[in-house]
């Protein structure tokens, strides 16, 4: 599995000095507002440093805290500006630092803050993901493979309401794919892209396979119909590939004993 990021969100070099600090994260600059969804939703951010030297700090910090596939990420602001430190932790940011504070503090602060799975957690759902699928869930694949994209949905989040390890987030992934290509279906060009880019907070922390499941070609089948759809845009959206909409790809259970 890829490495967790440290993003650096800032239009000048001002995190240089903690980029060379080298913590237990890969660092990624970005310099365009552009790029930065992108980044944070595909490269399995864990962290983000904002510079307030930004003219649009504000709307960076709304546009990664308004994102249900972005908002659980940590996000802090550095500003030797008391007032915009203020209007940063009220616009959603999660820390607002000095660059004094900052720059003595950071590895602190990635310690603390930067949201990478637990061990113990990670350990749990490979054990969890050695298991067959329970009925429910064959009941939601069932549906999902005959394209039943509404239906899955309910199967897969009574499946999700009703189990309390980390593997329910296999299913909330499966449902919002699902659901996903529902609204591919319908035309839903927002609709499915926020659900696309919502599910992939929850496959990443996912081993390759899980329950049966081949989570792997899963990631693969569903991040192609999100390039497909971001390819054509809205407008085009009658130009899409339904074959795009591939079924969960299973592996043989092994047989209760």
């Amino acid at each position: 599995m890829n490495a967790y990021s440290l993003i650096f969100l800032s239009e000048r070099d001002a995190f240089a000095r903690l980029q060379r600090a080298a913590p237990p994260l890969q660092p990624i600059t970005i310099r365009t507002p552009q790029a930065l969804m992108p980044a944070l939703i595909d490269r399995r951010a864990a962290l983000i440093l904002l510079d307030g030297a930004q003219d649009s700090w504000q709307a960076l910090i709304l546009a990664c805290k308004s994102s249900a596939a972005t908002r659980r990420i940590p996000l802090c602001f550095a500003s030797d500006d008391a007032a915009s430190r203020g209007t940063a932790i009220n616009c959603g940011a999660d820390l607002a630092l000095s660059w004094q504070e900052l720059h003595s503090s950071f590895s602190a602060i990635v310690t603390t803050y930067a949201r990478i799975p637990d061990p113990a957690r990670q350990r749990q759902l490979e054990c969890e993901c050695g298991a067959g699928l329970p009925p429910l869930a064959l009941q939601g694949v069932a549906q999902f493979n005959r394209g039943a994209y509404y239906q899955q949905h309910d199967s897969f989040e009574a499946l999700w309401m009703a189990t309390a390890g980390p593997v329910r987030d296999l299913y909330r992934a499966i449902l919002q794919i699902g659901v996903a290509y529902y609204q591919v279906e319908r035309g839903n060009y927002r609709g499915a892209l926020k659900m696309l880019q919502r599910s992939v907070q929850w496959l990443n922390p996912l081993p390759d396979v899980c329950q049966s499941l081949h989570v792997a070609q899963l990631r693969r089948d569903s991040y192609a119909v999100r390039a497909e759809l971001q390819r054509l845009g809205p407008k085009r959206m009658a130009e899409f590939d339904r074959a795009l909409l591939k079924p969960l790809p299973l592996l043989p259970q092994a047989p209760s004993t």
